[in-house]
C-alpha cells in the first residue's frame, strides 16, 4: 500500500468519527486524560499543520478551538494529501525528532500513527465504532515498536499495558500505546 493510500484511509477514519461528534459531545473527556473531544480534535489538526510546516518551512498555527474544527480538519487533511500526491514535495527531505526523512515518510509514519491512535480515542470518547484498519495498525506498529522509549515522554504515550493473553491485534496495539481497552 502506498503512503498516500494509507494516509487517506487513516484520515477518512478520523473524518468519519469527527463527523459523528454531536454538539453535546465536544466537552466530553477522552482516553487522553488532559483532553476533551475538542482538545483532541485540535491536537490532530495542529499536528497535521506542524508536519506540513516541516515541508513548507512556515510556522504552524494552532487549531482554533472556538472555530469549526471539522472545517479546519478538512483543510489540514486536504493540504497533506495534496503535498503527498505531489512527487517533488513528497520526496523532499524534512527534519524532525525522528531525523531526516522524505516528507511522505513522515506522513506515513508519524502522522498516520498519531491520527490512527486518536481516531480510536475519539471513537471511545463519543461512543462510535472503535474498529481500526488492521493494515494501518500493522504499519503503525512497525514504526512505533522500535521507538518505544522515545514515545514514552510527557505529551507522548502513557506506559504500555500488558494485553490479555487472548487479546486481538488492535487491543495489543492500543495497549502498547497506553490505552486501556
Amino acid at each position: 500500500m502506498t503512503t498516500i493510500d494509507r494516509y487517506r484511509g487513516v484520515a477518512e477514519g478520523f473524518s468519519t468519527r469527527l463527523d459523528g461528534v454531536g454538539d453535546d459531545q465536544w466537552a466530553l473527556p477522552t482516553p487522553c486524560t488532559d483532553w476533551t473531544v475538542r482538545d483532541l480534535a485540535a491536537h490532530v489538526i495542529t499536528t497535521h499543520r506542524r508536519v506540513l510546516c516541516s515541508l513548507d518551512g512556515g510556522e504552524a498555527v494552532e487549531a482554533d478551538l472556538g472555530a469549526d474544527l471539522t472545517a479546519q480538519w478538512q483543510a489540514a487533511t486536504r493540504a497533506i494529501t495534496d503535498a503527498v500526491a505531489d512527487e517533488a514535495r513528497a520526496t523532499t527531505m524534512v527534519g524532525g525528532m525522528f531525523g531526516e526523512q522524505p516528507f511522505e515518510s513522515l506522513v506515513g509514519r508519524l502522522l498516520c500513527s498519531d491520527t490512527l491512535v486518536h481516531t480510536w480515542d475519539l471513537a471511545r470518547a463519543t461512543g462510535q465504532a472503535e474498529q481500526l484498519d488492521p493494515a494501518a495498525i500493522a504499519a503503525c506498529e512497525q514504526f512505533l515498536t522500535p521507538i518505544d522509549e522515545a514515545i514514552r515522554r510527557p505529551g507522548g504515550f502513557a506506559p504500555k499495558i500488558d494485553p490479555a493473553a487472548d487479546a486481538d491485534d488492535q487491543t495489543k496495539f492500543l495497549n502498547f500505546c497506553g490505552r486501556s481497552v
